[in-house]
């Protein structure tokens, strides 16, 4: 320790080192975010403003679409950003705040499709029921809950990750500040924290993932019953649900559960991808866009925009 110097500040990685390759893949990423963007903004000015779309389920789906703005924007325009101008560098007190954020998204996120899965269960297993159990105030305090939750779970996490000292090297190689890569930069002992994450995860996404497993256990096991026509409906919205909740959960355990030593750049960062990036552009698409309801109010505003205009 007495040789070491102290880290100031971190150095995210790029995308390439070249500067032609920088530019597309950052081209490439803001395609995405842009795509990101439009897609749930869509999605909660629909549900918004028509009112046959006030119903639970939309309700978190609307919730959903906001936090994933939120969520992706806290590393693409940042990371498309550095890469550009080849300006990688961030302090110490913006890679916390970027870790925290991230940690907080992407668990409210779980929390949210946990919640989403539930309202599939009761709508298909317990239709008669639907409205007593998934009433406005059960919704409300649901979200509320998964906010503070995740508020508490990322405050954690972030604060034992930065009690740490590091030293010597500073590059992380990430396009955004994580956990994982922090921990290999520090030159104490993290065995306490790989601990706690892995308890945690285990506790948290282990918990969320058996409930989602069980209800849609339940749900097949109903839809059994249903005539032909029924059952791909019920397929239809319950299908692209579980392969969201797959490749996030899978995708996070990866990274975060994975043992911590040096590894290629880009292992790191396809998986990052898949639970910071995927997500978002996908949720709009599979949960909302294919959905005749949300597909005629999406229309009906745009239609309203384009008359008003004229107007």
């Amino acid at each position: 320790m007495t040789n070491s110097t102290m880290v100031t500040e971190f150095l995210l990685e790029g995308f390439g080192n070249v500067w032609e390759l920088r530019l597309l893949n950052s081209m490439i990423f803001l395609l995405l975010y842009l795509l990101t963007l439009l897609g749930n903004f869509l999605i909660v000015t629909a549900t918004t403003f028509d009112q046959t779309l006030h119903t639970p389920m939309y309700f978190f789906l609307r919730n959903l679409s906001v936090l994933d703005i939120c969520y992706i924007s806290v590393t693409i325009p940042n990371a498309c950003v550095a890469s550009l101008t080849n300006n990688r560098t961030i302090s110490i007190a913006g890679c916390a705040t970027q870790v925290f954020l991230v940690i907080y998204f992407a668990i409210v996120e779980i929390m949210f499709l946990t919640i989403m899965a539930c309202d599939r269960y009761v709508a298909i297993c317990q239709p008669l029921n639907y409205p007593v159990i998934m009433n406005y105030q059960f919704c409300v305090k649901m979200t509320l809950t998964s906010l503070i939750s995740g508020l508490i779970y990322s405050g954690v996490h972030t604060g034992n990750t930065f009690r740490l000292p590091f030293c010597q090297s500073n590059v992380i190689h990430q396009f955004f500040c994580d956990i994982p890569s922090l921990l290999r930069l520090s030159c104490s002992d993290t065995f306490s924290n790989e601990i706690l994450i892995l308890v945690s995860a285990i506790v948290v996404c282990g918990g969320c993932f058996i409930f989602v497993a069980i209800s849609y256990i339940c749900i097949f096991s109903t839809m059994l019953k249903f005539p032909t026509g029924e059952r791909r409906k019920a397929l239809s919205t319950c299908v692209p649900h579980i392969v969201v909740v797959s490749v996030f959960l899978i995708s996070i355990a990866y990274v975060y559960l994975k043992p911590s030593v040096i590894s290629e750049t880009i292992q790191n960062i396809v998986p990052s991808v898949l639970y910071t990036i995927v997500p978002p552009l996908l949720n709009p698409i599979i949960y909302s866009l294919r959905n005749r309801q949300v597909k005629e109010a999406v229309k009906k505003i745009v239609f309203r925009k384009i008359y008003s205009r004229k107007l």
